[in-house]
């Protein structure tokens, strides 16, 4: 993608509107590709901030580069605005639906679409020249205080990659959220990385953005550890604030509207421990108790926003492990032929599960084997695969 001229820029406060290639780098284009997406919310600047610090020193580095690195402003009018979002939430439009009509008179008449048609024709030019693997970061920050975090697609290709960096990994967040960037392209075969820095308007969280993207340029290969100045500086600043075990599966999601009300008590932290019962929020029903014990994930200090709250669980090695045998075994293969479980007849990667007849099969099970929840129909559980759990679409089409 040599024509994409990179930019280096100093901070602005103000970006124009639909300008969301930040720099375009290519040293060797036959290498991997790794694309950062910064400040999808508008209220989230530190993503934003940071590529245009990551910009400026890469440009000097492009003779050293084993591949290609594009940086992407998000929400650009939304950020202009310091505002989430205009319209609709840009990380909850990548739907199906949205990607058919981007181009209509009715979609262009709404902000986020504008910016979901400009992002989504940037990525795929890149995607479709992309000769090695592909590497997407999410880069967001959070409306609550606590230690940076990673959320994560379940593929073993995206484990992989995640567990290179030295920051807490939840999974199955994607199972809670409709139409995001990262599931959007995961399902296309990128390796997808989402990546909570720290609270929105702290500098420290710019830091912890910046931190990430070169360690990810060394974890992706496109840059040697010895051209990286200060990574060791990088990793300790991003292993800092770790504590307990590194992955957390999603277990509950608070969804709210704006009608709700909802109202997050104060005092929480990402990972601060909760028990069953505990009052946590408040909305106009009355007090939000925590559904079960666990850990409380992006408590809602904002106006703005379809989450309250998530409670996530720690999630031991051994079954990690487990499930990675599993799934190169292919013993999802046998699935169909267990009681109350039939492939659907319009996709071999996806499941009916007849929960009156297949009950001692617990949506875990099926996590183990890389399947994730679509949704409940009646009695009947749909989960589904993703293609590219274990190999690379762009890598089998140069071999």
């Amino acid at each position: 993608m040599g024509a994409m001229k990179a930019v280096s820029k100093p901070y602005q406060s103000e970006i124009p509107s639909g300008e969301h290639l930040v720099s375009a780098h290519v040293g060797d284009a036959s290498g991997p590709t790794l694309i950062v997406v910064g400040s999808l919310h508008g209220n989230e600047p530190a993503g934003y901030r940071a590529l245009l610090n990551v910009s400026v020193q890469l440009e000097s580095m492009e003779k050293w580069l084993n591949g290609r690195v594009y940086l992407i402003a998000g929400n650009t009018r939304a950020l202009n605005d310091s505002v989430r979002f205009i319209d609709y939430d840009l990380n909850r439009s990548w739907t199906r639906a949205n990607m058919a009509s981007l181009r209509t008179p009715r979609a262009q008449k709404t902000s986020e679409y504008r910016e979901l048609a400009e992002i989504d024709g940037i990525l795929d030019s890149i995607l479709i020249t992309a000769r090695s693997e592909v590497y997407i970061l999410d880069l967001h920050s959070t409306s609550a205080d606590g230690e940076p975090f990673a959320t994560v697609g379940d593929t073993l290709r995206n484990r992989k990659f995640a567990q290179m960096f030295p920051i807490t990994i939840l999974l199955g967040i994607e199972e809670q959220l409709e139409g995001t960037l990262l599931e959007y392209f995961n399902n296309a075969g990128a390796v997808t990385l989402g990546f909570e820095g720290g609270q929105h308007d702290s500098d420290e969280t710019i830091e912890n953005h910046t931190a990430l993207v070169w360690l990810a340029l060394v974890n992706t290969g496109i840059l040697n550890a010895d051209a990286v100045p200060d990574l060791d500086t990088h990793r300790d600043r991003l292993a800092a604030g770790k504590r307990g075990s590194r992955v957390v599966e999603i277990r509950y999601r608070e969804a709210i509207t704006a009608d709700d009300a909802f109202q997050m008590n104060p005092g929480f932290s990402n990972f601060d421990p909760i028990v069953r019962g505990q009052i946590l929020a408040t909305n106009i029903r009355g007090p939000i108790r925590a559904p079960e014990d666990g850990l409380v994930i992006m408590p809602l200090y904002q106006k703005l926003g379809e989450d309250g709250f998530f409670v996530g669980r720690r999630v031991a090695g051994f079954w990690l492990a487990l499930s990675a045998f599993l799934r190169r075994t292919k013993v999802q293969r046998l699935m169909p032929f267990l009681p109350g479980v039939a492939a659907d007849p319009d996709d071999p990667d996806t499941l009916i599960v007849d929960t009156r007849i297949a009950r001692y099969f617990p949506l875990q099970i099926f996590h183990l084997l890389g399947y994730r929840k679509l949704r409940w129909t009646a009695s009947d559980l749909l989960v589904t695969r993703r293609k590219h759990d274990t190999q690379s679409p762009f890598i089998e089409r140069t071999e």
